[in-house]
């Protein structure tokens, strides 16, 4: 069956260059990590980025056009074995009509997702709580990054916790919480209400757009990969500078939400990065559209 042609295409030359760059630009933050783990080092702020996201370094080195985007020369035959790519005559480029039915179903989900979250309007009013909300009374050798100190003893953490709102609105932040934690959010999140819940102020719904992008990929560009994960690893630095821990010996200052000036401080930087999150969040939902044209005219020639 023929295949979704592609609108342009990269001559060799050109794509080789762009798929250089691209490596270059995200080895900065894969060599560390990889060097860290050949040694047995963990790092309480850069590793989640690999961990939680689970998307492999050399996954994140690896080059996509993204949908749209042919490749030309001898070269390009690397990506004729690829999953998700197709060859037809000299070109070889992402084919959305590879997409199982359960994967076409996600990517309608994402869509969607994408979109409820973008219109809705942002609330900024969280203080980054949830790092402390998954510490909130628990034994000392429970706590996740026990390696490090907390810079505050366990009974000033508790009155940081409930002395504030919680008002989390991100499902797989909550669902760290503690146990005692859970019950002080101002609403019981569910899986299922992510949709429902989801708004363009909150860190970790930021974040996760690296989590989106790359798992629209080969279908997503690299290079807003990458951009995603430029945002998720700056987002994940303020994360972890506004929670309980004391991280100051890895050079990362504290953002002391427990005070009116650290409060201000964390509202500032979420602000910036809502701003900063929504054009890739619109080349996402553009992403999800381009691919959904594709299928449909695909189908109309079928």
């Amino acid at each position: 069956m023929p295949g979704v042609l592609p609108e342009t295409c990269f001559e060799e030359n050109e794509w080789l260059a762009l798929a250089a760059a691209h490596e270059a630009r995200v080895r900065q933050w894969t060599d560390p990590h990889q060097e860290r783990a050949s040694r047995g080092e963990r790092h309480p702020v850069y590793d989640f980025l690999f961990d939680y996201y689970a998307f492999r370094p050399a996954w994140l080195r690896r080059w996509h056009p993204g949908i749209g985007h042919g490749l030309k020369g001898a070269a390009a035959l690397a990506y004729a074995t690829r999953s998700g790519y197709r060859q037809q005559g000299e070109i070889i480029s992402a084919d959305p009509s590879f997409l199982s039915p359960s994967r076409r179903e996600t990517l309608s989900w994402l869509r969607g997702m994408l979109a409820s979250t973008q219109s809705r309007p942002a609330l900024f009013g969280c203080f980054g709580l949830h790092e402390w909300a998954m510490v909130y009374r628990l034994p000392p050798q429970e706590i996740r990054h026990a390696r490090w100190p907390l810079r505050l003893t366990s009974a000033e953490v508790s009155a940081v916790v409930e002395g504030h709102a919680l008002c989390c609105t991100h499902f797989d932040a909550f669902r760290f919480f503690t146990e005692p934690a859970r019950p002080l959010n101002k609403q019981h999140l569910t899986r299922e209400g992510t949709v429902a819940m989801e708004q363009r102020g909150c860190l970790h719904a930021n974040m996760d757009l690296y989590k989106w992008a790359f798992k629209l990929a080969p279908y997503s560009p690299s290079e807003l990969v990458a951009d995603c994960f430029e945002l998720a690893l700056e987002i994940r630095e303020l994360d972890m500078r506004a929670s309980p821990y004391d991280l100051s010996a890895l050079g990362f200052e504290p953002v002391c939400i427990e005070t009116p000036d650290g409060k201000a401080e964390y509202e500032r930087l979420q602000r910036a990065f809502s701003r900063r999150a929504e054009p890739l969040r619109d080349r996402l939902i553009g992403i999800c559209d381009s691919i959904t044209r594709a299928l449909a005219a695909e189908y109309g020639r079928s």
